[in-house]
């Protein structure tokens, strides 16, 4: 395969490393393709046939050593090391996703949070202070930060990612339910958990 992978070996390459790193938090040390599909609904030997395109990471009747496929797949994807991110919003979906490990688990360091609420700033949330909205540009500057989380209501999104763009910030993670205009050069993921059941119940209607 080429240097620059396809949006749907990425996006499968992605769910397999989800799976691997609850896997080891679980203690295990080795797992199947067909395990990782009953995990993902993606066919085992489409599985088998993206692990073969980087190399030869399983044996059959064994499996594959976790910790390998983890280390392969963060090649892969180049999520090697640890990447800053700022948190937007310290409310209660700020707070849930602070104090989760879901970013931490892959990588990701929440190096700053903020909110435009003067009795939220200062306060603690996760290990870090709430920092005042008006020192963005200063921040990402300072703590080298490479992706914005936006856990903001819908009307506040577009200003917010207007803000992270003329900081030089080109990825941005949006948990709110705004259609979001930015440049060419930036990208945005949006999660809905609504889009994902509704996802999860066509094929269970199928």
């Amino acid at each position: 395969m080429g240097d620059r992978l396809t949006v749907g070996v990425a996006t499968r390459l992605s769910r397999y490393l989800q799976v691997l790193t609850q896997a080891k938090k679980m203690g295990r040390e080795r797992i199947s393709s067909q395990e990782i599909s009953e995990y993902t609904n993606i066919n085992a030997t489409q599985i088998r046939r993206d692990l073969s395109g980087f190399g030869k990471f399983g044996k059959r009747g064994v499996g594959y050593s976790i910790d390998v496929l983890l280390a392969e797949i963060r090649k892969i994807l180049r999520t090697q090391g640890q990447h800053n991110i700022a948190l937007f919003g310290a409310g209660r979906l700020g707070h849930a996703i602070a104090s989760s490990s879901v970013f931490a688990d892959h990588g990701f360091n929440i190096a700053a949070v903020f909110d435009t609420d003067a009795g939220k700033v200062g306060q603690s949330i996760g290990n870090l202070e709430v920092s005042d909205y008006a020192e963005l540009k200063d921040v990402v500057h300072e703590r080298n930060i490479i992706v914005g989380v936006l856990a903001v209501p819908a009307t506040a999104a577009q200003a917010v990612t207007n803000d992270l763009v003329d900081a030089g910030v080109k990825i941005i993670f949006n948990y709110s339910e705004a259609l979001l205009n930015v440049p060419a050069d930036v990208t945005v993921h949006t999660t809905n958990p609504a889009a994902e059941l509704l996802y999860a119940l066509y094929f269970y209607l199928a």
